[in-house]
């Protein structure tokens, strides 16, 4: 058509309208337009998903790349590529095979998710919600059950009482334990001046650390103080003689280095000895106060202390502190009061008290865990500005008593490793009395934190540093047995844990309860 002007006018498209729907058969053809979808759909992307779950679930990762028997049939020709009406963009069809009962299932040896090849290889979110859930629940109802039948046995006593006042000897002695540092010092500056021999000095520092140690130990038996102010005391006393023993032993090191005239073996490098310098002062304080019990010249710095971490990392140590203290007081003061010596009563009576006080000895221990190493430690060196905070590494994967021992504590790892171990290696002790040396000097500084303050001399802690030994070469022998084995992991959970812990304080305690009957 055209226009009076000559242009051509486009008409309108034709309006298209339904069918009528017939009046009769409703329902059926309602029906067959139903059925008439869902093929529409079945043949469409849907199944193409369906399909890839399929192929998921029985195990086929082949993908596209290895095409199936049905794929290989269509292809050939034997199969027409839109069977079953569809296809979209006449490529091959799969609803057809993936809803077959002739499909493979099993296409691919595989194992169980929770046998020893594949469990650790497997993601155990899901159990892991779980535990937390069950400890929740448990440990709520523990929590329900304790307040009802004790009531809140906290009181304010326990941070601050009147007795506190008795503990002032040993405040004066803490106070005074730094004199011993400044002597050290003193003696190692007459070393690098020559006005002194090396056996001298070596001399007065084995005065000094032993009058360090021996100090408040004398203060603690002749003072009446309370056992946590005493095992607080022993703690830090410990903490300095540590600290002594590697000032004397580095600086003496030092000086065979740079003073000796000769060479020696194992020599640092060039950079390293530009670090080897006499001590100061200042390189003494800041290592007295320092988060390591290593001594070295110089330590790897951070640039800025962070103040909003360092509040933030200060108000969970004070969090934690109060839990530590509501779990000593709420639950394991009133199962140790109301237990038996494990040694006197029955062996039914004992393994039940043991088991009952290892889930709060538990809790108690990983908050002090992470209260001290990683709150307190960090604390220390943020404001410090200390750079190495490799305090501890993942021990709670150990799986042998030995790799365990060289990943919780690393500061007394590497004092270890540095001034016992290699020392005695290199004066050609084999390996396993370097071992033995080195848990008996361990087993000497716990027996002395808790044997002085509870004024008993049981050797309780002793023993349980020295039977780490025949543990190591169990869980050693079992890891080298077993592959990827656990069992060892296990081992250590159960004898330090749920079984040493618990009965050393049964036993101490009944002790110290013992000693104070007989002289009251």
């Amino acid at each position: 058509m055209e226009d009076s002007t000559g242009g051509e006018i486009n008409a309108p498209p034709p309006v298209q309208r339904r069918p009528p729907r017939p009046r009769g058969g409703g329902a059926t053809a309602t029906a067959q337009g139903f059925v008439a979808a869902l093929r529409r759909r079945v043949s469409s992307g849907a199944a193409v998903a369906a399909r890839a779950s399929f192929a998921a679930d029985s195990g086929d990762e082949s993908g596209p790349a290895e095409p199936s028997s049905s794929h290989r049939r269509e292809s050939s020709g034997d199969v027409p590529s839109n069977a079953g009406g569809g296809g979209g963009g006449g490529g091959p069809d799969f609803s057809a095979f993936s809803f077959r009962a002739a499909a493979p299932v099993h296409r691919k040896a595989k194992e169980s998710p929770l046998s020893s090849d594949a469990i650790f290889k497997q993601s155990h979110a899901g159990l892991f919600n779980l535990c937390i859930v069950v400890l929740v629940s448990v440990n709520g109802r523990l929590i329900i059950e304790n307040l009802m039948k004790y009531g809140l046995l906290i009181r304010t006593g326990f941070w601050f009482n009147s007795r506190s006042f008795r503990d002032w000897p040993l405040l004066m002695c803490c106070l005074s334990l730094p004199a011993f540092p400044l002597a050290a010092y003193s003696v190692e500056k007459l070393a690098f001046r020559n006005l002194i021999t090396d056996a001298v000095a070596t001399c007065l520092h084995v005065i000094l650390t032993t009058a360090e140690i021996v100090y408040p130990v004398l203060v603690i038996l002749m003072c009446d103080s309370a056992v946590v102010s005493g095992f607080l005391l022993m703690f830090i006393a410990c903490i300095v003689w540590l600290k002594l023993v590697s000032f004397a032993h580095t600086n003496h090191d030092i000086r065979q280095l740079t003073m000796g005239g000769k060479k020696v073996d194992n020599a640092p490098s060039t950079a390293d000895m530009e670090d080897l310098q006499a001590p100061t002062l200042g390189t003494l304080i800041y290592f007295m106060m320092a988060p390591t019990l290593c001594y070295q010249p110089s330590y790897p710095r951070t640039s800025h202390v962070r103040k909003g971490w360092l509040i933030r990392q200060i108000i969970l140590y004070l969090i934690f502190t109060g839990i530590q203290g509501f779990i000593i007081e709420q639950y394991i003061n009133p199962i140790v009061v109301n237990s038996e010596h494990p040694l006197k009563g029955g062996l039914l009576n004992a393994v039940e008290t043991v088991l009952r006080l290892s889930l709060p000895n538990v809790y108690l221990w990983l908050c002090m865990f992470y209260c001290f190493f990683h709150l307190w430690l960090n604390i220390l060196a943020e404001i410090l500005r200390f750079g190495d905070r490799e305090f501890y590494k993942d021990w709670w994967n150990a799986k042998t008593i030995d790799e365990y021992w060289r990943k919780w504590n690393m500061p007394v790892h590497k004092w270890i490793v540095r001034h016992i171990y290699f020392p005695c290696m290199r004066s050609g002790i084999s390996k396993e009395v370097a071992v033995f040396v080195s848990f008996f000097v361990s087993a000497v500084l716990h027996e002395l934190c808790v044997a002085v303050p509870c004024r008993i001399v049981k050797f309780w802690a002793f023993l349980g540093i020295m039977l780490q030994i025949p543990l190591i070469t169990l869980t050693s022998y079992l890891k080298s047995k077993f592959s990827d084995t656990m069992a060892g992991n296990m081992i250590f959970w159960f004898f330090f844990c749920i079984y040493g812990q618990p009965m050393c304080v049964l036993l101490y305690y009944h002790d110290v309860m013992n000693r104070i009957g007989k002289t009251a």
